[in-house]
Order: structure tokens, then sequence, then C-alpha cells
């Protein structure tokens, strides 16, 4: 890695002063971007709007030409459909402005496809039309993840308007089948490790949320999943309840027994050994759940639910991001329509997750799982075939904090929002930060810019226009924070890497 000289001085109040009236001059123009951005139905998981997505990228493409980056369009090939057919992956966008070797370069990643969405589904607003209400956007892709693409895109324009210098050089890869498991980004993160990748220092993603509605985060880790399918299998066609109904040892008995088995009443995992390797809390750490200001009662409200399983900020936060759960999510093969249909499935096929955390290993986890649900089936005497398998899994990430990015959007944060972020890790599961990390070995930080309350995958998916300006200030601010970083930088990245 090239060693680089502080390109910025000390002090820039002025400049950012500068670039944050022009921001705030044009923020309708912003705001009609992401709204011209959000009626493009990049739906990634129905194949019959697979155009849209492809469409979607390329208007990314174009923005980015516009703002005077090079951009290369990698092709993925295609994937199969469960019906066997053939349908090709949308682009991936390379694109770079800037190449100066003295100047440290930040690659943004981020991508530009939705989540389903239908207005009969319950939104009150069309879901492809941005609409604001009380100072909010909503829309789908307004912050999952249309709107923070757009924000650091706006942000490096900002710099272009007040033909400004951008203090960094700028790299970004932007996909368009994120929400359908992200197809074939690994195997391009790989193949451009020694190109692409070679003279990046820092990765930024901004493709999760705040804790709260109020005060800006600060993301440095998240949950693995690992997602289980069990098939209960009896014969080879559904049977009715009337004819064999009490002679039968029924698959969703011998199911709903299985699913039963995997937690108790206080959410924890029964399975043996699961907990064995999950890292143990330090003080350090402790200290960190002491300091974050979290509204539980807000969350709730966020949620729609009355009660969680504990009632302190530290245990909700920490069982949300430190230790494992297991959430069980349908059933297969069951009938589900409204009114009654008196028959036995044949064949049911339960899926449920367990998110992992550092430091716990998906083979092992996979091991216990199958062992576990095969010795509770053997109990049960049932003639019937027992399958466990694996459909996908990803792994939990976490960085260190200290890091030299991590100072830098902590000074960033604070100038734009007046306060100090929370220090948080998330949830969900968020492979891409892992697999920047794990392949690359640099500095990777998650930023978010959308409040708690965004309900991204929701029927109220929003951004509020706050949010969005000021999340296009913040990283027009992380250019200049990156460029006063200490003059050199380590060959490789203090970072801590999951297995």
């Amino acid at each position: 890695m090239l060693l680089f000289e502080a390109g910025v001085s000390s002090s820039s109040s002025g400049l950012e002063n500068q670039i944050f009236q022009y921001i705030d001059l044009h923020q309708n123009e912003f705001i009609q971007t992401l709204k011209e951005w959000v009626a493009v139905e990049s739906d990634s998981i129905q194949p019959g709007l697979r155009q849209e997505v492809t469409r979607m990228v390329e208007l990314t493409a174009d923005r980015l030409r516009a703002l005077g980056a090079t951009v290369e369009l990698v092709k993925l090939g295609s994937h199969k459909l469960s019906d066997g057919q053939s349908l090709l992956l949308p682009p991936l966008i390379l694109a770079e402005l800037g190449k100066d070797p003295q100047k440290p370069t930040v690659c943004f990643y981020g991508h530009v496809d939705v989540q389903p969405a239908k207005k009969e589904d319950g939104w009150k607003t069309d879901p492809y039309t941005l609409t604001e209400i009380d100072g909010n956007l909503y829309g789908r892709g307004a912050t999952d993840n249309k709107g923070p693409v757009l924000a650091w895109i706006n942000a490096a324009e900002s710099f272009r308007a007040l033909k400004l210098d951008i203090p960094v050089n700028l790299k970004f890869i932007i996909e368009g089948m994120e929400e359908a498991g992200s197809l074939g980004l690994e195997e391009i993160i790989k193949k451009e490790n020694q190109r692409f990748f070679s003279d990046v220092d820092f990765f930024v993603i901004s493709d999760n949320l705040w804790l709260s509605n109020r005060k800006p985060a600060l993301t440095y880790g998240s949950r693995g999943n690992i997602c289980f399918s069990v098939e209960v299998r009896c014969g080879e066609r559904d049977l009715h309840s009337g004819s064999f109904g009490g002679i039968i040892h029924e698959p969703m008995t011998d199911l709903i027994a299985l699913l039963d088995s995997l937690v108790d009443t206080s959410g924890r995992i029964l399975i043996p050994g699961v907990y064995d390797d999950v890292a143990s809390l330090t003080e350090e750490e402790k200290k960190l759940y002491e300091a974050i200001e979290f509204d539980i009662e807000e969350y709730k409200n966020n949620s729609g639910v009355k009660k969680f399983l504990y009632d302190t900020k530290e245990e909700i936060l920490m069982h949300l991001w430190r230790y494992p759960s297991l959430s069980i999510h349908g059933i297969e093969g069951a009938f589900h329509e409204p009114g009654i249909k008196t028959v036995i499935p044949a064949k049911v096929i339960g899926k449920f997750s367990i998110r992992q955390v550092p430091h716990m290993d998906i083979s092992i986890g996979e091991h216990q799982v199958i062992k576990y649900l095969e010795d509770v089936f053997s109990k049960r005497n049932s003639p019937n075939k027992l399958k466990v398998s694996v459909p996908t899994s990803a792994m939990p990430w976490v960085a260190n904090i200290n890091d030299p990015l991590y100072t830098a959007a902590r000074k960033a944060i604070k100038t734009v929002f007046g306060q100090d972020p929370e220090m948080i890790r998330d949830g969900a599961t968020i492979p891409i930060a892992q697999m920047f990390q794990n392949i690359t070995r640099k500095s990777v930080m998650m930023l978010p810019v959308g409040a708690a309350d965004d309900a991204e995958h929701s029927q109220k998916e929003k951004i509020s226009r706050h949010n969005y300006i000021q999340g296009t200030k913040l990283f027009a601010t992380l250019f200049l924070e990156i460029a006063k970083l200490p003059g050199k930088l380590q060959e490789k990245s203090n970072t801590t890497t999951t297995n």
C-alpha cells in the first residue's frame, strides 16, 4: 500500500461550510434524483423485473460517468431459476474517480436493487413513487439502499460543482443482486483483489440503520447466519385425515416437535455446544453498551411489539449483537390458505436460521444442529424420513473501533450532527463487510445514514429529508477527515477478522 501525506489542512471549517451551503441549496435536486431512482422497480427477487434491475444499474453507471468517473460494467453471467430456466445477472459496477498516489483511496459499496413491493401489500403510498410526508421520503429503496448510494454520489458532485479538489481518490462497487444474495459478488472481489482493490485504503458501506431515530451511529460488527431446511417425509402423496388420521406418523407432527425443541421460552438455544465458542465479554466492550443511549420504548414502537424477552438496555443490545439467536421462519408444504383443508401433507419442510457471532465456526454449527435434530427425531421412533440441509450461510464480522477510519468517521459525525456517534453492531448479517475484510485485509466500516424507524423491507420504507441531506454532508466531511489522517498508514490495517 502506498504511503500518503495529509491532503487537507487541519482547519477546514470554511471549506465545510461552503460545501454544506451548496448541499442545502440543492437539496431539492438531490431529492428529485432519488425520486427518479425509486421509480425504477429494480426488484432483484422477481425474475420478471430483471430488466428493470439492469436498467437501474445502467442509470447508476451514467450518473457516475457524469461525475467524471471511469466506469466498468462487469458481466456476471447467468443463474438458474427454480424452474430450471437460465436468467442473466445484472452487471456489476466498478468505477473510480481520481488516481493521485498522494491521496488515500476510499471504496464505497452499495446496491441499487430492492425488495419486492406492491401497493396492495399495505403501503399507504405507491412504493415506487417517492412521496414526502412530514419530512419523510417514502418509497421502496429510499433507505435500502438507493438513498445512501445517491448521498455518496451527491457528496462527490458537490465538490465538483464548487470546483473543489476531492481530497481522496474514490472507488465504487455497486451491485444489483444484494437482495437476492449478491450472486457472483464474492468471486469478483477475489478476482479484483490484486487489481481494482489493490490501492484501496478503506472500504465504506452504508447499508444499515442507526440504533435510534435521532442519534447517529457507527457500526463495527454484524452477526453471521446459517439457514437450515428440515424435511420430514411420510409418503409420495398427501392423505385425507378422515381416512388416515390416527393410524400414521404424521410428518407435520414430527416437524413441529423438532422445531419446538430448538429454543426455550426465554429464547435460549437448546442445541448443545452452540454457546461454547461465543467471544467472552471484555470490560472495554461492556463499557460501550453502558454508554449507548437506547430508548427501549422507542425500539418497541418501531417494531410494533409490546414486550421483549429482556428488560434492560444492556441485555437487549447484547442479545441483538453479540449472542447467537435462533428464528423459525416458516413451513413449506403445509396448507396456508384461508379456510380449512383436512389434509395430511406427505412432506413438510421447516425453515429456521441461527444468527452467529464471533468466534463461532459455521461448519461446527452445522454439525451441532444436524446431530441434535437427528437425536431428537430418533427418540420419536417415527418411520418417516428426515433430511436436514443448509441452503446458505454467511460469516459474522467485527472490526477494530480504534482503526483510523473510525477516528475519521467520528470526527465527521461530530462536525455534521454536533454529537458523538453510538458505537453499535448490527444484529443482521451483512456478508459484504466480512468479504472485504477477509479477502482484501483492508479497513472496513459501516456508516449508516438512515434512522431506526426507516422500516427497510417493510410497507412504510422511508428516509427522512434531514437524514438524506445531512448524510450527504457527512460523506463530504468524511472525505476531508480521511485526507487529514496521519501521513503514514500501516501496510495492513489493524482489523479483526472472524473465522
